[in-house]
């Protein structure tokens, strides 16, 4: 990635810098010029309730970063929608078509720590952190 390169994240990779996991430095990396829609922000939040993290702690955590989020749109929804038949057999979530219809509506790369990602050819640029 080149120093100016704006990407869309992925749940999976907000989720690593997070929890300081393998990938989170690739994440680091690109964090002043990230963008996370809202749907991949709601999946960050739930999976980090779900890890028994209170909420105003999982709300300073995230909006300490400092991360573009914008809202999941009608447009949107209909690029997702589309992408369905070409990422089923990946197994891939609403979540993360909702990544990717950002990624490819802006025509961003998108981060991610789901290598299921990488068997899917939309069209989108899709980098692993790991």
């Amino acid at each position: 990635m080149t120093e100016h390169e704006v990407v869309v994240l992925d749940a999976s990779a907000l989720l690593a810098l997070l929890g300081d996991e393998p990938g989170a430095d690739a994440v680091i990396d690109v964090l002043p010029r990230a963008i996370i829609n809202t749907v991949n922000l709601a999946e960050t939040v739930g999976r980090l309730a779900d890890h028994g993290m209170p909420e105003p702690s999982i709300r300073e955590a995230i909006q300490s970063l400092g991360l573009d989020v914008r809202p999941f749109d009608e447009e949107a929804a209909w690029i997702a929608g589309g992408l369905r038949p070409k990422t089923r057999s990946a197994g891939l979530s609403l979540g993360d078509r909702a990544c990717l219809a950002m990624a490819k509506s802006l025509g961003l790369p998108v981060l991610t720590a789901d290598r299921a990602w990488a068997d899917v050819d939309a069209g989108i640029d899709v980098r692993l952190i790991r």
